[in-house]
């Protein structure tokens, strides 16, 4: 029993899990559709407006089947949703060749991959790992969306060079079978639905005869009631006020700093050191998050995109475009985490996937408005300066609405409670996380 408690909680070989399906999956289709823009561009003979469109129907299908892919989770559980889901995802990344003669069949396999995205994605990695955790959460979940930050860092980098090497189509399916190959036997063999499948309970502790209990006690509100409060739809339009501003920088960042004559390879650089950020901003704000009020976090993380995405527009040397780009990285990294840690504080996780698929679908609409605002205000005036304008303030009013959220309903559990708290008044005034004596 003394081994059992010493050994290594599983839980944190189910965030490494998460983390690996996580690499294989929106950095493919989000972090690295920079440098597919250009060689997309050149192949199609296309406007940038014209290829971005193509993200915006991708964002679109997400949208659409998040809610439902959230559903599917809470209803059937996570694996048997994902693993298929990553299956069809990876055979469409090997089959581009069946989709590229025009920028029509570009689009249709983009949105292949976008109706696919919340059965691979944040939904239901989000929803398992703060089943294992509670006390740890905010850590946990910065944790596994390493995955996501890593792939920022790595993939834009990765697909540049398969691109040099073997054109875009190539270098889709080459990370096709990354997803086939990889991240599906790693997902099938070691992730575990939550810590009752093992005896225990969230952040190890052994659950003996409690299991049944344990299991039966999922605290949260119906997505219903979470629809209906203000707290959602402020938190709502925080996320896709920010969303678009990070994401529009993010999808034109490459070719943003070539038109300012940087060369590619230090306009790649700039990519991946936003990729870096985003891998910062999810690592460091999980940390915080289960120390300090997380509201008042995203307020601080969104100024900073605010005043990166001011950088931006204001122009000037090679340096400070890549302070601007690291900025922007940072608060687009922080709110993936804060959107998962705030769901399960504010409305709980027994229905978890649906309301997190409705606020996972605003993130990702706002992400296809952005990229798409920057090209079309590219093309009608010559220059990023008007979207980047507008991204800015959109930025600052996000800053202001997350700070509006009010307390907690689902606190962290004493580290001796085996059980949930049961909600607080949602009155009370509390200053964080903490719980409460």
């Amino acid at each position: 029993m003394n081994s059992k408690r010493h050994s290594l909680f599983y839980g944190w070989w189910v965030v490494l899990t998460a983390a690996v399906g996580l690499f294989w999956g929106p950095p493919i289709t989000v972090y690295s559709f920079t440098v597919f823009l250009k060689p997309l561009m050149h192949d199609f003979h296309a406007s940038r407006a014209a290829v971005s469109f193509g993200y915006t129907l991708h964002a679109i299908a997400v949208v659409i089947s998040a809610p439902l892919g959230g559903w599917l989770i809470d209803r059937y559980g996570a694996r048997k949703v994902m693993l298929p889901a990553m299956a069809m995802f990876g055979s469409i990344l090997l089959s581009i060749r069946a989709f590229s003669a025009s920028i029509w069949q570009f689009y249709f396999f983009y949105v292949a991959l976008g109706l696919l995205g919340s059965g691979g994605g944040p939904i239901p990695y989000s929803k398992v790992v703060s089943l294992w955790f509670d006390r740890h959460r905010g850590l946990a979940l910065g944790l596994m969306m390493l995955g996501i930050g890593s792939g920022a860092v790595i993939m834009p980098s990765l697909a540049q060079q398969l691109i040099a090497r073997f054109g875009w189509r190539t270098a889709y399916a080459i990370l096709g079978s990354g997803v086939l190959l990889i991240a599906i036997p790693v997902v099938g063999a070691f992730l575990r639905e939550k810590p009752q499948d093992l005896g225990l309970l969230p952040d190890g502790a052994p659950s003996g005869d409690s299991t049944a209990a344990g299991e039966a006690a999922t605290p949260g509100l119906s997505a219903s009631d979470a629809w209906h409060s203000k707290t959602f739809w402020l938190m709502v339009s925080a996320f896709f006020l920010v969303s678009a501003s990070a994401q529009g920088c993010l999808l034109h960042m490459v070719p943003m700093l070539t038109d300012r004559g940087i060369t590619l390879q230090r306009a790649t650089l700039g990519a991946s050191l936003m990729g870096a950020a985003v891998l910062i901003g999810r690592v460091g704000t999980g940390y915080l998050l289960d120390r300090f009020f997380a509201p008042y976090l995203a307020a601080i993380f969104f100024g900073g995109a605010a005043a990166g995405i001011g950088v931006l527009w204001t122009g000037g040397a090679t340096a400070v475009a890549f302070v601007g780009a690291f900025l922007v990285g940072l608060g687009l990294g922080a709110e993936v985490d804060i959107i998962a840690y705030l769901i399960s504080r504010y409305f709980g996780l027994r229905f978890f996937g649906k309301i997190y698929g409705y606020a996972f679908g605003a993130f990702v609409l706002a992400g296809a408005v952005g990229p798409l605002l920057m090209g079309a205000g590219f093309d009608s005036t010559g220059s990023y300066r008007a979207p980047l304008a507008t991204l800015f303030v959109s930025t600052l009013v996000a800053t202001v609405l997350v700070t509006r959220l009010g307390p907690y309903r689902y606190h962290a559990c004493q580290p001796n409670e085996n059980q949930p708290m049961s909600a607080p008044p949602l009155g009370e005034s509390l200053r964080g996380p903490r719980f409460s004596s």
